[in-house]
């Protein structure tokens, strides 16, 4: 399951989450190498996101609450579909909703 994390941290001055920005990268590091956050990046300003491929939405919800103790902050949430299963979806839709008659292609008249 893909989802996609945007975090809008507390109005801190950034000289006072120094320690907790270090930290954060240290816990996010071995998620990074086991694959479980496909990609992180930090927001210009502050902030950050990430995508997380989890096998549940339990998983998710202790990564994010790990995740707000090193860093509090506001998580937007967004599920994602991945390329070839936007695709096959697609095709289903396609197969579902679009009438035979628009499917057909007619030979032009003379």
């Amino acid at each position: 399951m893909l989802f996609l994390i945007v975090t809008t941290p507390r109005r801190d001055p950034p000289s006072t989450v120094t320690a907790r920005r270090q930290k954060y990268w240290k816990w996010m590091d071995p998620l990074l190498k086991s694959k479980e956050a496909l990609c992180v990046y930090a927001r210009v300003g502050r902030g950050g996101v990430a995508i997380f491929d989890v096998d549940s939405t339990s998983r998710l919800h202790q990564l994010i609450n790990e995740w707000a103790e090193i860093m509090p902050a506001h998580f937007d949430t967004y599920p994602l579909l991945d390329a070839d299963h936007a695709q096959l979806y697609l095709k289903s839709h396609d197969k579902k909703y679009v009438p035979a008659a628009k499917k057909k292609k007619t030979p032009l008249k003379k």
